[in-house]
């Protein structure tokens, strides 16, 4: 039971936390999609991040292009322009680093 629950726990609290800091820094902004659309976008960023990192390796070339689609995600979930896709992705970046100083999870991209 143990290693089904340990693999399970280090996929759920990420992407959790995640979703959470993601629904705050969004209505921070004044967006009104509920949390739901934070699940997506950060079940959306670990998917992405995972495939390129993947593809590409890891490295700052996969990041760059994994964060450029995940902007393009943003926008569509949230239908916002670039800039603010970016700021917004920007805060999210600060926000889940400093999380991830106190609530140690996952290495790699979550």
């Amino acid at each position: 039971m143990t290693s089904t629950v340990s693999p399970l726990l280090m996929i759920l609290v990420p992407l959790i936390s995640s979703t959470i800091i993601i629904y705050v820094i969004v209505k921070l902004f004044g967006e009104e999609e509920g949390i739901i659309t934070a699940f997506l976008a950060a079940v959306a960023g670990t998917v992405i991040y995972a495939a390129f990192s993947f593809l590409l390796g890891q490295g700052w070339i996969a990041a760059l292009i994994a964060g450029i689609v995940w902007l393009l995600a943003l926008r569509s979930l949230y239908k916002i322009g670039w800039l603010k896709s970016l700021v917004i992705a920007v805060v999210i970046w600060i926000a889940t680093t400093i999380v991830g100083w106190f609530l140690p999870t996952l290495t790699g991209p979550v």
